[in-house]
């Protein structure tokens, strides 16, 4: 059996995706063959796959942590919420539809199969697997079907590994409750424990491990302190929105502005603009007008475009933003965000609601017809102003013709041209993310409003990964997480995965 164990948390948020990303990066540099995996995300910050797929923003970084390319079977199941009850399924990277939440709380079993097809596949070619699981095994309430965390562990005869995070406070509580709602058999496949996120002297802890340790048989595998770089790294959960941007600039330069919106997706596209020291990233949240002295607005991508244009009228950022347009401001549109800035946004089939065609912010002389054919795919190309090349990838629903096409924000490398631009170049829009990414191409961007570019981000994200890889070899006991992926059973029933 190929060695494999699952990294469960006390709760969402508790540093589930950056554990697996350091210990990819610290058991690559020991020479595995490490492959991430999660069966089951919720997330609209995906990533494209090179296969052409889609899967969670985390996966895609849990692999670049390993040194492999990112594959749709690391993260099988994902879903893509699209409203307070329902959301966008995507299946071993294919949208298969839209779901309730009853609806997919009663069938989520059924996508067991693929899941474990997926990990069946990953173990194949790795001498490590690396699992996480997605929110919390204490919610019982949603065990039945389960496919998540113990669910999967049991499908897969997994090993577990808990994490709490004693930043949120009450981390002896949230462990040992686990404990106590967990079955007898749920118990016992959890292995070890771990306390993330702790600010100060690790050893000031002691009597607290200990006492986790005495209530639930569990030996603990270390505690890992406060690692504040996290922070540079693209996130996935929109709660990680609520921090600042690493490296905030005081706005000597340049004020950018973004609307956050109900939907955003994909908004690790900011990660590097909020990193550069000559700009000032404003995120601008419900009940907040649009600053009046911002440089550029940019609209980020959404998960929902039409709910999401309704929620910036309501908040009246509209208005916000045709004064900032009206007073020489510039604004960027990111693929929903680009679909926003045209005449008209329609969607007869009802893909994000009610069927019917509704009125954009009219900056962009085109029109969007959203349509159930979704592009997903890596992408490079030439942006036109400047000549730099760009590499990113496309994730959307829909067609945008118009006008203003003639005038396209880049060129792509097979000739086809991509977004628009207004006549007097104030107003772009394109369905490319990942663009700021690139250094060539952020310099000269930013140097067209008088800024300044000195942030190597691609070279700070791997640098990144070697220091967090560092910080979990030093605070925990990596050999002993190596021994108990390695002491995982064989699957004892049909259909469990096999490597």
């Amino acid at each position: 059996m190929i060695p494999a164990v699952m990294v469960q948390g006390t709760g969402s948020n508790v540093g589930k995706s950056t554990l697996v990303a350091g210990l990819a990066r610290a058991f690559a540099r020991r020479g595995l063959a490490v492959r991430p995996f999660k069966p089951q995300n919720m997330s609209n910050n995906a990533a494209a796959t090179p296969d052409g797929g889609e899967i969670g923003r985390a996966q895609a970084l849990q692999a670049r942590a390993a040194g492999v390319p990112a594959c749709v079977h690391m993260n099988p199941l994902l879903l893509k919420p699209e409203s307070e009850t329902g959301a966008q399924v995507i299946l071993q990277g294919r949208r298969v539809g839209t779901m309730r939440a009853r609806e997919f709380g009663t069938r989520k079993g059924e996508f067991l199969p693929a899941i474990l097809d997926s990990f069946a596949r990953l173990a194949g070619e790795a001498d490590l697997v690396l699992v996480e699981g997605a929110g919390s095994p204490a919610e019982i309430n949603l065990r039945a079907g389960d496919v998540a965390n113990m669910g999967f562990a049991e499908a897969a005869d997994l090993p577990v590994i808990l994490a709490g995070d004693i930043d949120r406070g009450g981390v002896i509580a949230s462990l040992v409750g686990t404990h106590a709602v967990l079955e007898p058999a749920e118990r016992r496949r959890i292995r070890a424990f771990l306390v993330n996120k702790f600010r100060g002297d690790p050893a000031l802890f002691a009597d607290g491990e200990a006492a986790i340790v005495a209530r639930t048989g569990w030996p603990s595998l270390g505690i890992v302190p406060w690692f504040p770089e996290a922070g540079r790294l693209p996130a996935e959960d929109a709660l990680d929105l609520a921090r600042p941007p690493s490296g905030l600039g005081t706005g000597r330069r340049l004020k950018i502005v973004v609307p956050v919106l109900a939907r955003i997706a994909n908004f690790d596209d900011l990660d590097p603009l909020g990193q550069e020291p000559d700009v000032e990233l404003v995120l601008v949240r419900a009940g907040e007008p649009l600053p009046g002295d911002a440089d550029l607005a940019i609209l980020p991508g959404s998960k929902s475009t039409i709910g999401d244009l309704a929620l910036l009228r309501a908040q009246g950022w509209d208005v916000d933003l045709l004064a900032h347009h009206r007073r020489g401001g510039r604004v960027l549109g990111l693929c929903g965000g680009y679909q926003m800035l045209g005449r008209t946004i329609a969607d007869p089939d009802g893909i994000e609601g009610p069927a019917g065609t509704v009125p954009g912010l009219g900056l962009l002389e085109v029109e969007t017809v959203l349509t159930a054919d979704k592009v997903t795919l890596p992408a490079v190309g030439r942006h036109l102003a400047s000549g730099e090349a760009l590499a990113g990838y496309e994730i959307h629903l829909g067609r945008t013709e118009g006008p203003d096409r003639a005038r396209p924000f880049l060129t792509l490398a097979d000739g086809r041209p991509d977004g628009a631009t207004s006549p007097d170049g104030r107003v772009a829009g394109t369905y490319m993310h990942g663009l700021f990414a690139g250094d060539a191409f952020r310099r000269a961007y930013l140097a067209g409003f008088g800024a300044a570019s000195t942030l190597a981000y691609e070279a700070g994200i791997e640098a990144v990964l070697d220091r967090l890889a560092d910080h979990l070899e030093a605070s925990l006991d990596l050999d002993a997480i190596l021994t108990i992926a390695r002491s995982r059973p064989a699957p004892r029933r049909a259909g469990a995965a096999r490597a």
